[in-house]
């Protein structure tokens, strides 16, 4: 091993010879490099698995136990309770018998654990981003002895963070922290999957003045079981060979999709990734179902975010079993950094929106020396004869190919965005200082806000329209002497424990079945309808509206279930290459022969109708569609475009799908003058703002109900929309038919 093994603590190099460890991973040693012998922030990124929490917790451990702090050493900020929790563990055992504690804390946390950590505030503290909001706000006065010798802080996950409130809500956090204590912790940040690492580095300064290391993880080698299949529902040939070759009842229970799912899931420790909640629910039921038509024994398990704590943590467990043959359906929510173990195969329901969600589904898998293992499955109505053109192609299965061919080639992963004007927050964070400080004037409090570092691009004009609207709507209250307090209405919200999360939350009715919590749906059913949750079925037997409770009885059968949610964004250049999979003849050697077929008869209705050569094409008498080949931001800003000038153009009735196409009725004029006309009115420029009409009030973040609508609009038309982009693809248009 490398002389940075002799540095650390003897605790560690025990525990490195205990675990068997040839040697330290590069990027522990250069990680290693940076903490010891330098001052700089560090930005780790490598793949899932790589050790990056050891690569920063190894040395920062060794260092505070050489010097022990006089408070709180390191802070460490998780965006999840279960990867805090895993971590914990896995620290505890690090640390027993050395003398040095690590606390964990989060809602879930004893009183008596959080006791202790504040009356012996030493080691190191694990946190969610909502616990130490709630810090700040609630121990105001005892801050400073909590932290008063602060010394690293530690965010892991940040790729899920940087363009998020929840992630401008931690660079709040720390300046307020570092103003209170009087310095600034050295940061270093965590993630398996960034691409353009320096605005990562940037969001990670947080504004200060100080050089990041960024140690390169080197080149990573592709060595990936891959495979891609396609299947129609109606058809119930695993093979997709037509009707007359039936496949027994029996056999084939459901569609040769979800067969085809249990049987490469069944032999192997499998996580199955949906890209909701509710498919999650829906393929749980389904597995479960084909289970007991075979005989087999119930191994499926399940994990998201609307399931009790009790629920999720016994999904893990059995993850973790090493012995235990399982199954495990999840979302978004076994996607991040938790140690699950040794998993011999992931399967993808659908595609996947980016490469870096890709990426982090596909690390899941093929720990301890194997290759990461996945299999992607796709299944779509069999379209009927007079099925319109931009229906009949497979759009997922394109953009899993262009996805997984971005990296291949290009090693391309989207850039993190950053939120110019995140007004929600801003709005969070008047509150939260205002209740932990007192009486303040609105020059102070604006001195105060607007040099945190997510409102830089805020102007004083805009927060006083703010501060205005939060007075008139008695979230503030404007005393004798010209200060600001919080008002009645922010008195009741900063009196919930819901005021922490910037991120949104739905009023959920809890369901209890017997003494077991199961987990929240948003919308309560009447007493004796059903409903899915947990992967089973439910029977309402009596519903608590005052309380929001639902008490339940388990029956048998399979149902659907629906939550309110955002799927996410589409990158541009993931569009762009969905075009180009459809111009080009390779088979790539992923693809299952059903998904080749599939592929080539999508190729084939490309080429026969023009749509890759024109972008704007004739579906048949008034009836068009454009394929712009945009991602969402842009795309939405090409929609609202048409939408405007619709009358001008000569265009109505605009119908969308994602972010892929969009159909409209032409009675006058053909599709060669539509794109000059495009380019020409596009050529003056497009203004966002524009495109945001006056009376609209765009809703997406937790507290925007509560922001004036105007500044709203503006948020919306800046973070929102990609005019750039637009303008540079509909001259790309115009020049189609030169």
């Amino acid at each position: 091993m490398s002389g940075v093994f002799e540095r650390f603590s003897p605790f560690i190099r025990d525990f490195i010879y205990r675990s068997g460890w040839n040697e330290l991973h590069p990027i522990q040693v250069e990680a290693a490099k940076v903490i010891f012998d330098t001052d700089h922030d560090l930005l780790l990124t490598s793949s899932t698995a790589s050790g990056k929490t050891e690569a920063a917790l190894f040395p920062i451990i060794s260092l505070l136990y050489d010097k022990p702090p006089a408070s709180f050493g390191a802070l460490y900020i998780a965006p999840l309770k279960s990867l805090i929790n895993d971590q914990f563990s896995r620290i505890d055992e690090l640390l027993d018998m050395t003398g040095m504690p690590v606390y964990h804390w989060h809602g879930d946390v004893s009183v008596s654990h959080k006791t202790k950590a504040l009356e012996e505030p030493s080691g190191l503290l694990q946190i969610t981003p909502e616990s130490l909001e709630s810090m700040l706000m609630n121990r105001s006065n005892d801050v400073i002895r909590l932290f008063s010798d602060l010394r690293f802080v530690v965010i892991d996950e940040i790729h899920t963070l940087i363009s998020t409130d929840r992630g401008n809500q931690i660079l709040c956090l720390l300046a307020r922290l570092e103003r209170l204590i009087g310095h600034s912790p050295r940061r270093i940040g965590l993630s398996a999957t960034l691409g353009d690492t320096l605005p990562a580095a940037e969001w990670l300064k947080g504004g200060r003045q100080v050089e990041v290391a960024i140690p390169s993880p080197g080149d990573p080698k592709l060595r990936w079981r891959l495979g891609l299949e396609h299947f129609y529902i109606q058809n119930e040939n695993a093979d997709q060979t037509p009707a007359e070759k039936k496949a027994s009842e029996a056999a084939y229970a459901f569609d040769a999709g979800y067969e085809y799912i249990y049987d490469c899931a069944k032999p192997k420790k499998t996580l199955i990734f949906s890209n909701s909640r509710e498919e999650t629910e829906y393929i749980t039921s389904t597995l479960r179902q084909i289970a007991r038509l075979r005989g087999d024994p119930d191994i499926f398990n399940i994990h998201h975010g609307n399931l009790s704590a009790a629920i999720r943590e016994e999904a893990e467990a059995k993850l973790k079993d090493e012995e235990m043959q399982n199954v495990t359906c999840a979302t978004v929510t076994l996607e991040l950094g938790i140690d699950i173990g040794r998993l011999e195969r992931i399967i993808q329901q659908e595609s996947p929106n980016s490469v870096s969600s890709f990426l982090q589904r596909l690390g899941r898998s093929g720990r301890r020396g194997d290759p990461p293992e996945m299999m992607m499955i796709f299944r779509e109505e069999d379209p009927l004869p007079n099925t319109p053109l931009p229906q009949l192609i497979p759009w997922s299965l394109l953009k899993a190919i262009a996805i997984i061919q971005l990296y291949i080639e290009e090693r391309f992963i989207e850039p993190p965005s950053r939120r110019k004007l995140p007004f929600s927050l801003l709005f969070q964070q008047t509150l939260s200082v205002l209740a932990s400080s007192g009486e303040l004037t609105p020059k102070a409090l604006a001195s105060r806000l607007l040099t945190l570092p997510p409102f830089e691009e805020v102007s004083k004009e805009q927060y006083k329209e703010l501060l205005v609207s939060m007075v008139r709507g008695d979230f503030l209250e404007m005393t004798e002497e010209k200060g600001l307090i919080v008002g009645i209405k922010g008195e009741k919200l900063i009196n919930s424990f819901k005021f922490y999360a910037v991120f949104k939350d739905s009023e959920d009715f809890t369901v209890r079945h017997e003494a077991d919590e199961i987990g929240t749906i948003t919308t309560p059913p009447p007493v004796g309808d059903r409903f899915a949750l947990a992967g089973r079925v439910w029977e309402v037997e009596e519903l608590d509206v005052r309380r929001r409770l639902i008490f339940v009885k388990q029956v048998e059968g399979k149902m659907e279930i629906s939550w309110p949610g955002d799927y996410g964004e589409v990158h541009t250049r993931i569009l762009e290459r969905m075009k180009q999979v459809l111009a080009e003849g390779t088979v790539y050697p992923y693809l299952k022969p059903n998904a080749v077929h599939r592929l080539q008869a999508a190729r084939a209705l490309a080429a026969n109708t023009g749509m890759l050569e024109n972008s704007v094409v004739c579906l048949g008498g008034y009836t068009w569609c454009a394929f712009p080949w945009l991602g969402t931001r842009a795309f939405r800003a090409f929609r609202r475009f048409l939408a405007q000038n619709a009358g001008e153009f000569g265009i109505h009735s605009l119908e969308f799908e994602g972010c892929y196409y969009l159909s409209f009725k032409m009675e006058k004029g053909n599709g060669r003058l539509l794109k000059q006309r495009l380019a020409e009115k596009a050529s003056f420029g497009i203004d966002p703002f524009r495109l945001v009409g006056g009376s609209e009030a765009p809703v997406f973040e937790k507290y925007d109900p509560n922001v004036p609508a105007s500044l709203l609009r503006e948020a919306y038309a800046l973070d929102k929309l990609n005019t750039a982009e637009l303008e540079l693809r509909l001259e790309q248009i115009a020049r189609e038919d030169t």
